[in-house]
């Protein structure tokens, strides 16, 4: 017997796929900086525990498809607080924003169809594309060049009859890239000139440093081309709640998208009760976390361009940094400094960034970095980057 061609495609997570070799590490003693996931350390607010104790019943059952109408409404306010004023039927609650982005691309394109990703791009586009068959073509961001948005010809060179919309997040990951309001209107004539929908994936969207805003697509451009992902993982230290949500003004999109809701049941209800309490805290929380990530940034840009041979430019948002090494192969060199470097009983464990691209062989002497440790353990991981290349490039 054999599995499915589906399953034997399926990319394995380039975050995840070297964990072993950290557990390994740790078994023998060794201090591993986890650098590679972006696993916040800001404890999740106390408001989340508060309301699953309070509102939870005697029995745990299935909420609406949907999400529960508290939650829904609860998602309504914060996104009105933005701006976006949505109803309740133009939300759907969802495990995760990587549902999400799941229901966005099964919404709107068949097998074989093909989407336009900006590479660098969330490393896991790639595994929901392979599991819905659907293609997707990347327009290349250059590191040399702060990893920008790429000129609009660049997009009209790779779309064809088959494309179906552009997929990006914003504030990106992995490169920390803001799009200001030029490459957004970029994004937005592409849609309109070859009938495509815009996947907006604004997990980060609180996390734009240095007074810049992130532009949030439904309040910017009010179109039913539009389709945005979001969730509660980041912004709020709750990666394990699994709280998403998709919200968009396309009427197909959502009946669509509900339909993919109900046969999954629904979102876990206890975590819906929680975040019903995390929508609650407001712009005065997310400021205090944006500013400490800020900072952040700040000691991690700082350490890493005293590091020779390094390229990196100074991110704009989210928590993450992509950097270019002066080593021959990447990944060879985060497993290597798993399986054959310390410092103290130290090391550090990165993202290899080669698989953030659907180009075969990009990325191949970049990382990107998760800056979600205290300023402290930043710097020491930084100098276990240091010392690490040194010795890997002696060897």
């Amino acid at each position: 017997m054999r599995i499915s061609i589906r399953a034997e495609s399926m990319p394995a997570s380039p975050i995840r796929k070297l964990v072993p070799y950290a557990e390994a590490a740790k078994k023998k003693g060794i201090k591993v900086y986890h650098l590679n996931i972006g696993q916040p350390d800001i404890p999740t607010p106390e408001i989340f525990f508060k309301y699953v104790k309070e509102k939870s019943e005697s029995v745990i059952a299935y909420s609406h498809s949907a999400g529960t109408f508290e939650l829904r409404h609860a998602f309504l306010n914060y996104y009105s607080s933005l701006g976006i004023k949505l109803d309740e039927n133009e939300v759907i609650v969802t495990n995760g924003g990587s549902e999400a982005v799941i229901f966005a691309m099964a919404s709107i394109a068949d097998p074989d169809d093909e989407i336009v990703v900006i590479e660098p791009f969330y490393a896991n586009y790639k595994g929901f594309a392979s599991l819905l068959n659907i293609k997707l073509v990347p327009v290349r961001s250059e590191v040399t060049n702060g990893y920008r948005l790429p000129p609009k010809e660049s997009f009209e060179e790779v779309i064809t009859d088959k494309t179906k919309a552009i997929l990006f997040s914003n504030p990106t990951n992995p490169t920390g890239v803001v799009l200001n309001r030029e490459e957004i209107n970029t994004l937005i004539q592409l849609a309109e000139e070859h009938d495509l929908f815009l996947i907006s994936d604004e997990v980060y969207r609180e996390f734009a440093f240095d007074g810049r805003a992130s532009i949030s697509l439904l309040e910017y451009y009010d179109s039913d081309r539009v389709i945005m992902t979001d969730s509660l993982s980041k912004r709020y230290s709750a990666c394990g709640t699994r709280i998403g949500v998709l919200a968009t003004r396309n009427k197909a999109v959502l009946d669509a998208s509900l339909k993919f809701a109900q046969a999954r049941l629904s979102p876990p209800t206890i975590a819906q009760l929680g975040a019903v309490g995390l929508l609650e805290l407001g712009k005065d929380y997310t400021d205090k976390v944006k500013e400490k990530y800020q900072y952040r940034r700040d000691v991690v840009y700082e350490e890493l361009s005293k590091i020779p041979g390094i390229v990196l430019t100074k991110p704009e948002g989210a928590f993450y940094v992509s950097v270019g090494l002066p080593v021959d192969d990447a990944e060879s060199f985060v497993k290597w400094m798993l399986t054959d470097f310390n410092d103290l009983g130290e090391t550090v464990m990165v993202a290899p960034l080669s698989g953030f691209y659907a180009t075969e062989g990009s990325g191949k002497k970049e990382i990107r970095i998760a800056y979600v440790l205290e300023k402290e353990k930043l710097r020491r991981a930084c100098e276990l980057i240091r010392k690490g290349i040194e010795q890997y490039n002696n060897n």
